[in-house]
């Protein structure tokens, strides 16, 4: 029995115990709730006036300026070749000399057949020397028996005097005959001259030359190989390809919706990740032709390489400016409220959330321009923007990290 009573005890003040720590929580919870709510803090950033830039970012390829296969303009065998790949030339420069033997044999038929010509003219020369001293005396021998007939009719028969007469004028078609075979010749001379020329001219394609200062990036031939002529058809063997490489063409292509915000001056900064360069540049040319399979436009920008250290073939990130301004009111993009009237969350003086609507402007990457609705110094919210309504107290707190980035943005943008 007194076991039972201590047990019955011990259950009382179990329970007695139990009582006053529910009174005691309650007592607290009642306590919190009247307790009013901190306001909530969230992130704000100030408006302010910078550059903003409307920026599309694309990748590029580098191509050489010019690139061509040199080709030979006859067909022979290679006697020397001086050239192999990565050899920077200049123009003029010899790149290899090509054996033809025939063409050398036309050469020399050439040079002697406009000796042959000059000989043959001044034969003909002296041939018009010798009737024209023949006409001299026939012609004079004539005047005579005129004359003699005229001052004394009779003297000289009429035959005597019809036959001179005759002889007179063949010795001058005889003179005139030779005058033309004269210019004849020298006509015929022109032609040797110009056959030589010709001919020379193609020897002169045996040496083949650089015809601008670049790198030989690919050689075909060897020493004894033979080479066929360039105007051959069907045969197109070259000796070696050139590329212009200390001007590289940069080809990227544009967006059919940014076209007509390209233009010939257009500035771009131009990355170049396998070498880490950046630097500005412009455009300086464009195809003016959507692709219809990309529907893109090619466009290209120059760019100076006099030490080589770009190659063709890498590839590049060019950033257009399409739309530009400077003294621009800008805000971060997060702290706008899309839908049929833009808007943004302010906070007033009085750390109260307004909502105020706004016009758009240029968009930027991170940042928006504020065409009107805000003013430079005013306070947006950004982020958490669907939990807060107009009225609302808050605890505002400056977004440093995010003011950095659109700041940072600017900055780069304006370079």
């Amino acid at each position: 029995m007194r076991s039972k009573r201590l047990l019955l005890v011990a259950i009382c003040l179990a329970v007695a115990l139990l009582l006053l720590y529910f009174v005691h929580v309650h007592h607290r919870d009642d306590a919190a709730s009247e307790t009013p709510a901190a306001p909530p803090a969230v992130s704000v950033a100030t408006a302010q006036t910078g550059f903003i830039a409307n920026q599309l970012t694309v990748a590029g390829v580098f191509q050489p300026f010019q690139e061509i296969d040199v080709h030979a303009k006859v067909s022979g065998y290679i006697r020397h070749i001086y050239v192999d790949i990565g050899d920077r030339v200049h123009q003029g420069q010899t790149l290899a000399v090509l054996e033809v033997p025939e063409l050398q044999a036309e050469v020399a038929g050439a040079q002697a057949g406009v000796t042959q010509t000059q000989q043959n003219i001044l034969r003909l020369q002296n041939e018009v020397a010798r009737e024209q001293a023949g006409y001299a005396a026939v012609h004079a021998n004539y005047v005579r028996l005129k004359q003699a007939s005229d001052q004394q009719p009779g003297l000289v028969a009429a035959q005597e005097l019809d036959d001179a007469l005759a002889k007179d004028r063949s010795a001058a078609s005889q003179v005139d005959a030779a005058k033309s075979a004269v210019a004849a010749a020298q006509g015929q001379l022109g032609v040797s001259r110009a056959e030589n020329l010709r001919v020379s001219s193609i020897e002169q394609y045996a040496t083949i030359t650089a015809p601008y200062n670049g790198v030989i990036t690919m050689r075909y031939a060897d020493t004894g190989a033979l080479i066929p002529a360039g105007t051959a058809e069907g045969l197109n063997q070259a000796v070696v390809r050139l590329a212009q490489s200390d001007v590289l063409r940069l080809r990227m292509p544009v967006p059919e919706r940014d076209v007509p915000l390209v233009h010939i001056g257009s500035v771009v900064t131009v990355h170049v990740q396998a070498t880490g360069q950046q630097f500005p540049s412009t455009v300086v040319r464009f195809t003016r032709d959507v692709s219809n399979s990309t529907r893109t436009m090619m466009t290209e920008v120059d760019v100076n390489n006099p030490d080589l250290m770009l190659t063709p073939g890498m590839y590049a990130d060019v950033t257009f400016n399409l739309e530009q301004k400077d003294n621009a009111l800008i805000v971060p993009a997060s702290a706008i409220i899309q839908g049929d009237q833009p808007s943004v969350m302010l906070v007033d003086g009085n750390d109260t959330v307004q909502k105020r609507p706004i016009v758009l402007g240029i968009s930027g990457a991170n940042s928006q321009e504020i065409a009107s609705g805000l003013q430079a110094g005013d306070r947006v919210i950004i982020g958490g923007l669907s939990a807060l309504q107009p009225g609302q107290k808050i605890t505002p707190q400056a977004a440093r990290n995010n003011l950095a980035n659109y700041q940072k943005e600017a900055q780069k943008g304006g370079q």
